[in-house]
């Protein structure tokens, strides 16, 4: 397997050129340099796609650093085709040369952009892509997700993530050619919604042909003509009728289904593109106070999942990685993950669409609310929905979190608007999901109410949640967190209730008087036996408490100080994955029981 797969799963051309690799670096700290021919002192190389501060980068260096410089050749002839120039994710801010000639410029670290480069390219084949990056560390009104501001990481906060950390890549189109596409499965009626854009030169008369497969059966060869550049129309299924045979096509974490799909653009007889995809029958709905999952009510069981790995940060090592960590949350008995803080690489969704695991998206936070926060906010939040659209392991989508950046939700009416418009822009983008405005506490606009509680006293936690009257002794009487629920003005409507962070227990064997100083978590236990035990009580209290829809415990893995993971941060388990496994789905243990080995942990590693 290739160390970094084709980058954009659901849009997939044969033709392509990976440009990660060793690339010409320097820092910029001063802003010396303003244009590729004043000529930066390349005083570094970097491995590309891992960040300046990682140790995958071959630089390793996690100081600040306000702006830096890339520079590498490839070699590609023009041919009389386009040429596209793709980045996943830069961060933050980037401005991009290729042979001297400005080709683009985009702000938001972690939502892909293009550039049409054909016009610049020299006839030799010999072509020069020069890439600038500002990402100034101390700006807290960017969307930056869990990145510190002080220059050592600290609390829950993890080291920065400066410059380049997903896939550069080229590719070769005709002059027309599919710009994008967008699956949308409508469960109701057993039908596929599909929309296809074409871009480049679309003043002719272009048609499309769909094909979608299950397997070797093929359901649907249909031809649409576009207009203005666009065809939209929905494909009928032959709707199975009888549950069992129903099931055999519908998505979910147990019967992972995915539809093969060919989409081929063509001007005549003539074929101008040819892409294959793939999307999934499915349904993610609000029925009372229940999450539904394909029109039945679906127990959630979610990890909270940061996506770091101490050797790349958020760049995983390889694609082999983030199939890997698909694999560990389900092997832990989890259905899905929250991925808190960070638009995760389309890759790490395509395992998840392969293997079936639940995903909630949520957008990473700016820590100072202005205009200029929210602009960024509303803009990469909509590159990111538009990206992930298609992706059927997305459930959820979250605007906020736990008043990030809106501090002042209870106190200042603009706070409460842009948590107000994110969830309708959102609702607006995407009305085929559940939406959170702010999850944790004081919810307005949300179609699931999540609640942040860290008390990690089973016997407490039973006695909030496990109530005759919800609204009365929790919603006006108890605060977790110490914040109210809901806003003025908002009260719970009987949506569904999510218990969205809980948990956090460090793992400390060593019992180092000075832990608190180095590592972070909500509790301790300090043998394997009093771990266990903690775990599998808090599980059994939430999943037997009937107001929750489900649940997401923090947290999958250890993350540098944040050492409240299931897992430590090279992927070992703290205990045996079926140990973990049955005391996740509250089921009983096997007869074969828990023995500790020298090491402190049960069954040793229980790898796999």
């Amino acid at each position: 397997m290739n160390q970094f797969e084709y980058p954009r799963p659901q849009l997939v051309r044969d033709n392509w050129i990976n440009l990660n690799g060793t690339w010409r670096f320097c820092f910029d700290d001063d802003l010396v340099y303003r244009l590729p021919d004043s000529a930066p002192e390349w005083t570094h190389e970097i491995k590309v796609p891992f960040a300046v501060e990682t140790e995958l980068s071959g630089i390793q260096d996690t100081g600040f650093h306000r702006a830096v410089w890339y520079e590498r050749e490839f070699e590609l002839a023009p041919n009389g085709k386009r040429t596209i120039l793709h980045f996943g994710a830069v961060d933050y801010a980037a401005r991009v040369w290729v042979n001297g000639r400005l080709v683009a410029e985009h702000e938001g670290g972690h939502t892909p952009f293009q550039a049409d480069i054909t016009g610049v390219m020299r006839e030799d084949g010999k072509q020069v892509v020069t890439v600038f990056v500002e990402d100034d560390p101390a700006d807290l009104a960017k969307p930056r997700g869990k990145q510190d501001w002080l220059l050592e990481p600290h609390s829950i906060w993890y080291p920065r993530t400066t410059g380049i950390w997903q896939t550069v890549w080229v590719e070769q189109v005709e002059d027309t050619y599919i710009a994008s596409l967008r699956w949308t499965p409508i469960f109701e009626t057993y039908e596929i919604g599909c929309e296809v854009f074409a871009a480049g030169h679309t003043q002719q008369e272009l048609f499309v042909e769909v094909k979608i497969w299950h397997g070797e059966q093929l359901l649907a060869d249909d031809y649409y003509k576009l207009l203005a550049g666009e065809a939209n129309r929905k494909i009928a299924l032959s709707d199975p009728g009888i549950d069992d045979s129903r099931n055999e096509i519908l998505w979910s974490p147990e019967r992972p289904t995915l539809l093969d799909a060919e989409v081929t653009l063509r001007c005549g007889d003539r074929v101008l593109d040819r892409i294959r995809s793939y999307t999934a029958l499915r349904s993610v709905s609000i029925n009372r106070d229940r999450f539904m999952l394909n029109g039945r009510p679906y127990q959630l069981r979610l990890v909270l999942d940061q996506g770091y790995w101490p050797e790349s940060f958020m760049t995983a090592p390889s694609d082999e990685h983030l199939k890997r960590d698909v694999e560990l949350v389900k092997l832990m008995g989890f259905n899905g993950v929250r991925k808190h803080q960070k638009i995760e690489d389309p890759r790490f969704l395509y395992w998840a669409d392969r293997l079936g695991l639940l995903v909630w998206e949520e957008m990473p936070s700016a820590y100072r609310f202005s205009s200029r926060a929210i602009t960024r906010m509303v803009r990469e939040w909509t590159e990111a929905i538009q990206r992930d659209y298609s992706h059927p392991c997305i459930i959820v989508w979250v605007a906020f979190n736990e008043s990030w950046g809106v501090p002042n939700l209870t106190l200042t009416q603009a706070h409460r608007n842009a948590v107000e418009a994110l969830y309708h822009l959102t609702r607006t983008l995407d009305s085929t999901r559940p939406v959170i405005g702010n999850d944790g506490w004081e919810a307005s606009a949300t179609d699931i109410l999540g609640i942040h509680d860290y008390d990690c006293d089973p016997e407490k936690v039973m006695a909030r949640y496990a109530v005759t009257d919800p609204v009365r002794t929790l919603f006006d009487q108890r605060r977790p967190g110490g914040r109210i629920l809901t806003l003025d003005g908002f009260p719970h409507r009987g949506q569904p209730i999510v218990l969205t962070e809980f948990g956090g227990i460090a793992y400390d064997p060593k019992q180092d008087p000075d832990a608190d100083k180095t590592t972070w978590g909500y509790s301790r236990a300090h043998s394997a036996d009093s771990y266990l035990s903690l775990y599998r009580r808090l599980l059994q209290v939430v999943n037997e408490t009937f107001m929750f829809s489900g649940f997401c415990y923090t947290q999958f893995t250890d993350t540098f100080q944040e050492a409240n993971g299931l897992l430590n941060a090279d992927r070992t388990p703290k205990l045996p994955f079926d140990v973990i496994s049955a005391a996740t789905r509250n089921v009983p243990l096997q007869k074969k029981d828990i023995e500790t080995e020298g090491d402190g942990i049960p069954g040793g590693t229980g790898m796999p």
